[in-house]
């Protein structure tokens, strides 16, 4: 894939994330991938992704930065959202959070090989502790 094109790729995959289409997911990702050094079946990530937007409805990812080179992509995104349930081992308070997640891929053959992400755990917490 040319850079503009992996570009594009990830800008799909983040709406397609956003509008919860996750039934989808098969175009971006391998059938098992590796996320964060651990092999994950495809299914499971996409149980993931229903996991985070069943907890939190309107979790929305905003990306502020987009780098690519070669077959790799790097993002910062600030995510968004209420939760409504336990998340991440944190009760809902009803309030909104607001957090940096960054997050780096290898595509390979056209889709997600290797995932690797972190969030600002830390403003998530203070943010649910009020």
């Amino acid at each position: 894939m040319s850079t503009e094109e992996l570009r594009d790729f990830y800008l799909r995959y983040v709406d397609l994330a956003n509008k919860r289409d996750f039934d989808r997911m098969d175009e971006f990702a391998h059938d098992e991938v590796i996320m964060n050094g651990t092999p994950v079946a495809r299914d499971d990530m996409v149980a993931e992704f229903r996991r985070h937007t069943d907890a939190v409805p309107d979790l929305h990812w905003e990306i502020q930065d987009l780098v690519v080179e070669g077959d790799h992509v790097a993002a910062r995104l600030i995510d968004t959202g209420t939760p409504v349930r336990e998340w991440n081992g944190l009760a809902p308070t009803g309030a909104s959070v607001e957090f940096a997640e960054t997050a780096f891929y290898r595509v390979e053959n056209g889709r997600f090989k290797d995932m690797w992400y972190m969030m600002d755990a830390d403003t998530l917490r203070r943010q649910l502790a009020g």
